[in-house]
């Protein structure tokens, strides 16, 4: 009965989104409470239940998503992001473009959440393609790719933040292992699939696109963007601090070093919140400061990046306290009862729930942290690696980007493809990042 109960509940969110175009975050807070009634849950803990999934969600995550959509905004605003990819554009020439596209959407991808990389470089994506005279999908694909795999395997990005929280998996680890598992996925999905892409549909390589409904853009003269190096740094830096916080502790560790002054340093610096904010600080110098940008500007830039991302956070609040009702209301429990004795993978497992849910739903972050309601009670019974976990989770959750997900119509309308050429490049595109993610996740899984 728990999981019917659940499935209805996922039913009722799919018709309010979709059916009645209810906003997603007041969705989710109808169907929170009305499967907490299902589920028998005591009326006056229901209310303390949602409040308390919201609160502690956002409690994990508002810091560094906020900090990150400051940081990104601050790269993009200051021309850094388009001196990346022009710099590596001119770098890699005409015969390696491909793999231009793919490294410098990688990079801009760790800094900026995916409808912003989108809107972001798609239109330097459009003047490549036409000074080179090749197709905008042939560049696309690769873009589109790298900027899903950050998006759904990489902090700061709303989904594997939040469902570290959720997990209580270290960050740092994520990261690292997110990265390892990213770069090869991104290759499958982007510059490989896109040889296969134009025997498939080849009709998807002839559209033009249409960007007029970005409006204007804000575009530099490379002379008036800062210089490449410190536009990588800047971009990098919160990945470069965590990276070697998490290295120095896994040193500490597997040596059996004892603790002291230095160690408990490095774990505050690399503290995903405190990387975050170092790297705004450092950003404020880099893309403000140093090239005379009066502070009042680079603080509109940040002021305008919390207002964009404002509805996100409730959306993720409102996935949390889901989630919370899923634990409370013992379906977690009941899925845990189900897999006892049973040799299935934690994380094949997440996969496959993350996975029907984003199907289901559209939002991977919402399908994400609703995956960690069903699993967490689960991941008792087994000795597993709670990062892989997490990378799991956020592989499930990419799948089969189809008409419930903005991303679906965002690449719809901008490459001007008809409904069967996205499904056949952006929708197969999605499921390749999940199932090779997952593969990559079980064979590091072998390793670590």
């Amino acid at each position: 009965m728990p999981l019917f109960i659940v499935a209805i509940g996922i039913v009722v969110l799919l018709i309010l989104i979709t059916g009645f175009k209810l906003n997603t975050f007041v969705s989710l807070i109808i169907v929170s409470f009305g499967v907490a009634l299902a589920l028998g849950m005591p009326l006056d803990s229901i209310v303390s239940s949602i409040e308390g999934g919201l609160g502690g969600t956002l409690g994990h995550i508002a810091l560094i998503f906020g900090l990150g959509a400051m940081l990104g905004k601050l790269i993009a605003d200051a021309g850094g992001a388009q001196r990346i990819a022009m710099t590596l554009i001119d770098k890699f020439g005409e015969k390696n473009i491909q793999w231009a596209v793919v490294v410098a959407s990688f990079i801009v991808g760790i800094a900026l959440f995916f409808e912003v990389g989108l809107v972001l470089l798609i239109p330097i994506v459009f003047t490549i393609a036409k000074q080179l005279r090749v197709s905008i999908v042939y560049l696309g694909i690769p873009m589109a790719a790298a900027l899903l795999a950050t998006h759904g395997f990489l902090p700061p990005h709303p989904g594997p933040t939040a469902i570290a929280g959720e997990y209580g998996a270290d960050i740092g680890m994520v990261l690292l292992y997110g990265i390892i598992v990213a770069i090869p996925t991104v290759i499958l999905a982007g510059p490989v699939y896109t040889k296969l892409a134009k025997k498939i549909i080849p009709s998807a390589f002839n559209k033009s696109g249409n960007i007029d409904s970005l409006g204007e853009q804000k575009t530099f003269k490379l002379e008036e963007t800062p210089g490449f190096g410190i536009s990588v740094l800047t971009s990098m830096f919160p990945v470069i601090l965590m990276s070697i916080a998490t290295i120095i502790n896994m040193i500490q560790t597997s040596g059996g070093i004892e603790d002291n002054a230095f160690f408990t340093v490095v774990r505050l610096l690399g503290n995903a919140s405190t990387s975050m904010l170092i790297s705004l600080i450092l950003a404020f110098y880099t893309m403000g400061i140093a090239r005379k940008i009066p502070v009042k500007t680079v603080m509109n830039s940040c002021a305008v990046s919390i207002s964009h991302i404002g509805m996100m956070l409730l959306i993720i609040g409102g996935g949390g306290a889901f989630k919370q009702v899923l634990i409370d209301g013992g379906v977690g429990d009941y899925v845990a009862e189900l897999f006892t004795g049973t040799n299935i993978s934690p994380l094949l497992l997440a996969w496959v729930v993350a996975a029907i849910l984003r199907i289901s739903l559209g939002s991977a972050t919402v399908a994400a942290l609703s995956t960690a309601g069903l699993v967490i009670p689960l991941l008792g019974q087994y000795d597993v690696n709670l990062a892989l976990v997490v990378l799991a989770t956020g592989a499930g959750s990419s799948i089969c980007s189809h008409v419930n997900d903005a991303g679906f119509w965002m690449i719809k309308e901008y490459f001007g493809l008809s409904m069967k050429e996205t499904f056949g490049t952006w929708t197969v595109l999605s499921t390749i990042t999940s199932v090779a993610g997952l593969g990559f996740i079980l064979l590091l899984n072998l390793f670590v």
